[in-house]
């Protein structure tokens, strides 16, 4: 017999700002569903918005 891929459906509620995504994330990371090159591209994508954020902040405000 191959080896065959099981998938499964899971649901995850909770309140607004209780770590839904985060514990998500971290799960399909923990079981090998993402790489650490996707990881660190995520990281670089979201320290590039942070940084278009806060030169449109400090253009607002002068």
């Amino acid at each position: 017999m191959g080896k065959e891929k099981t998938h499964i459906n899971i649901v995850v509620i909770g309140h607004v700002d209780s770590g839904k995504s985060t514990t998500t994330g971290h799960l399909i990371y923990k079981c090998g569903g993402i790489d650490k090159r996707t990881i660190e591209k995520f990281e670089k994508e979201a320290a590039e918005v942070r940084r278009s954020l806060v030169t449109l902040l400090i253009l607002y405000m002068l």
